[in-house]
């Protein structure tokens, strides 16, 4: 089974990963410091860490505590892409690791963006050696149709979206507003838009206390880990942004 505890055990390859540093709290430096037989350069310049990346200079990139206002601009334009999708590893206490999309508030907005996220992150899934069955969530439970037009149309949806995926093969189902059973269930969460991704991902990681690994730019051949500057450990982080660059 995959987990953080197994990732960082794990065969990394030999390649170069730059990591954002925008504090002085000392946290990329300890986490560099800590995997110190890993090739791992910090950046302070965003432009030299996106441009560096986007050049090859370096394999992959973890955002570390760099503002994402000022990272994530600079990233887009510097590897060519108009918006970025993410998808983000959780791992509850005890509980089995998932992938969960969207988690920015302007992503996953139609049927065809999440059916993306969600295609994209099954085979982000399956190079990490995960499992790939997704959930659908929606804004009820199927007996809520007639309630809420709104709730209405989310139903609506996410049962298309589950019923075309499955047709194409994926094995998806529509898990309604049943995040406690989702997260049980599944290896992929898609969320019913991303503001309620992103609520997801907020109160479980920072009220719920799930280890959050960071979210891979998924729409991309870069590999680049975004990271939120809570967190004040990355090896998790660069570990897996290291497993991501082996085809």
């Amino acid at each position: 089974m995959f987990t953080s505890k197994t990732l960082l055990c794990s065969d990394l390859p030999d390649v170069r990963v730059g990591i954002g540093r925008g504090t002085t709290n000392g946290n990329v430096e300890r986490s560099v410091l800590a995997m110190e037989s890993h090739d791992i350069v910090i950046y302070d310049d965003p432009y030299e860490l996106a441009g560096d990346l986007a050049s090859g200079k370096i394999d992959a990139a973890v955002r570390g505590d760099i503002s994402s206002s000022v990272l994530l601009p600079i990233l887009k334009s510097k590897i060519g892409l108009k918006s970025l999708e993410r998808a983000v590893f959780m791992e509850p206490l005890g509980e089995k690791m998932f992938i969960l999309a969207p988690v920015g508030i302007d992503e996953g907005w139609t049927e065809r963006q999440k059916h993306d996220l969600a295609v994209r992150s099954v085979a982000l899934a399956k190079r990490v050696g995960m499992g790939s069955k997704i959930a659908i969530m929606s804004g009820g439970r199927c007996e809520d149709v007639g309630r809420c037009k709104v709730v209405d149309k989310s139903i609506e949806s996410a049962r298309n979206l589950a019923k075309k995926l499955c047709d194409e093969g994926y094995d998806a189902y529509h898990s309604q507003i049943l995040i406690e059973n989702a997260v049980k269930e599944a290896d992929i969460i898609i969320a019913p838009e991303g503001i309620t991704g992103n609520i997801i991902f907020r109160s479980l990681h920072f009220i719920g206390g799930v280890k959050a690994l960071g979210a891979p730019v998924i729409n991309t051949d870069k590999v680049f880990i975004d990271t939120s500057r809570a967190k004040t450990d990355y090896r998790d982080s660069l570990a897996l942004a290291m497993m991501l660059t082996e085809e």
